[in-house]
């Protein structure tokens, strides 16, 4: 991620360039999203820039996501069964997504670009957008024993066909 100041003049040319005011509080907000790795809920967001910015609402939070999303700075994840988080990184990534504790984590594989080229290609398929999730056990709840039981691929399928959670992206 660039330098703290870096970002900043980024943030604000950006905003300015798109027709929108940026504000301090536009400039903190938009600072923690793309800075954060944890990809942040909106409420945690509030939370964060609450403390340096005791006035900001969480309409203003919501106003900003929606032009960081408008000007392809972010990308929002939509979980059925959690709160919609915050994605700063745009390069084509997987999302490890632990079904336990919620912690959604990047990977990258250099062999992305070349995967979505692939099926572009023999699919006859021009790719606008990309989303790619893989639902599991993070290792901290493997290790902690969270759920109890050896996990395996085939055994998490089962449970979360049994648990009719038929949404499982690939």
């Amino acid at each position: 991620m660039a330098e703290s100041g870096d970002l900043e003049s980024s943030i604000i040319k950006t905003f300015r360039n798109s027709g929108y005011r940026a504000t301090p509080q536009r400039i903190a907000i938009s600072r923690y999203i793309l800075s954060s790795h944890s990809h942040p809920t909106a409420q945690k967001v509030y939370g964060e820039v609450k403390k340096d910015h005791p006035t900001v609402s969480l309409a203003t939070i919501y106003t900003t996501i929606k032009a960081l999303k408008e000007m392809g700075m972010i990308q929002e994840l939509n979980h059925p069964q959690s709160e919609t988080r915050l994605d700063p990184n745009m390069e084509p990534h997987l999302h490890l997504i632990c079904s336990r504790c919620e912690r959604i984590s990047d990977w990258m594989d250099p062999e992305m670009e070349d995967f979505i080229a692939r099926v572009s290609d023999e699919a006859d398929f021009v790719v606008t957008g990309l989303r790619f999730d893989l639902k599991g056990i993070c290792s901290s709840c493997k290790d902690d024993g969270v759920g109890g039981g050896s996990m395996t691929v085939a055994g998490e399928l089962s449970r979360a066909k049994d648990a009719d959670d038929s949404t499982i992206q690939v």
